[in-house]
């Protein structure tokens, strides 16, 4: 099970990116991400890449055209909704670009921007709400026979992450990165991701964890390590 972290330093001080990732990656992280809100963020993958030994995800967010450039930056994975970044033409480019590096993509959904017509359907963000986003996802993806995906489906609610994985694990054979959302507070983040991640593992279910804190990354990394030990 690879331990994940994401930098928190805003996407303009390239330099204090590239400290937190080579603090991260000494502390033991294995998979470190970068949000790229933006075209100026790009030329931080280049900088991180090039100082860190570990595999740098790029999270992206409704620009499809983000991801297209983090591609050709030489990004290691992407993290995208496809629901959210445009049209099946928008899609489809992504895959291609993904499909011809060898890259994989992180199929991203989180209990706070469910679809609207799935919340109208189940009338909350639900485990099973959350799967079908997913899954729909999944579909679109290989429809343009693409399967190199990872599939993440967070919520801040331990027992709806919990119930969501193990049906997602039940409909599929992708791997599933773990995380509870908005877990809080150190104190209230270690016991929630504990619980949610903790459970799961005890199931046999997750290849990725990464649990977050509203605290300095690094101390996600010890965070991780403890739970996989106990």
């Amino acid at each position: 099970v690879s331990i994940q972290s994401m930098l928190s330093r805003p996407a303009a001080d390239v330099e204090g990116n590239i400290r937190q990732a080579l603090d991260l990656e000494k502390a033991g992280c294995e998979i470190v991400r970068v949000a790229i809100p933006d075209m100026d963020a790009v030329r931080l993958v280049d900088a991180i890449k090039s100082q860190i030994q570990i595999p740098l995800v790029a999270d992206i967010h409704f620009d499809y055209r983000l991801a297209l450039e983090c591609v050709a930056a030489g990004i290691d994975k992407v993290r995208i909704n496809p629901g959210n970044i445009g049209d099946k033409s928008r899609v489809r480019a992504v895959v291609k670009a993904c499909k011809f590096k060898n890259i994989p993509i992180r199929i991203g959904v989180n209990s706070g921007s469910l679809e609207k017509e799935l919340l109208e359907k189940y009338g909350a963000p639900t485990a099973e709400a959350l799967v079908e986003s997913a899954m729909r996802h999944v579909s679109l993806l290989e429809k343009n026979d693409f399967d190199d995906i990872v599939i993440s489906i967070k919520s801040s609610d331990v027992k709806t992450m919990v119930d969501a994985y193990r049906l997602a694990a039940q409909r599929c054979e992708y791997p599933l990165h773990l995380g509870v959302t908005e877990a809080g507070t150190e104190r209230m983040g270690l016991i929630k991701s504990a619980a949610g991640i903790g459970s799961l593992l005890l199931d046999g279910i997750g290849d990725t964890i990464r649990i977050s804190l509203t605290d300095d990354p690094v101390r996600e990394i010890a965070a991780a390590k403890d739970i996989l030990k106990a």
